[in-house]
């Protein structure tokens, strides 16, 4: 596989994406272009969601995060 005319910072964020991931920048590629394709394909689990309670959902799916700082478990 082979893209060209990537912006810089694109590229450094994909390689510092697929170390994260312990993987080559071209599995990086690869995963993150299946994960696209699988998303939207008409039986991709986020379309079933979007079509059983998209009603309900709204257009808004982003979600505030809780910031709220928590305990440490404490195991006797």
């Amino acid at each position: 596989m082979r893209i060209t005319n990537l912006p810089d910072e694109l590229h450094e964020r994909l390689r510092a994406q697929a170390e994260a991931n312990k993987r080559s920048l071209e599995a990086e590629v690869c995963s993150i272009l299946i994960q696209s394709v699988i998303a939207s394909s008409e039986d991709g689990f986020g379309r079933r969601i979007r079509k059983r309670y998209g009603a309900y959902l709204g257009d808004d799916l982003s979600v505030e995060r809780d910031q709220t700082k928590s305990h440490s478990g404490v195991f006797d």
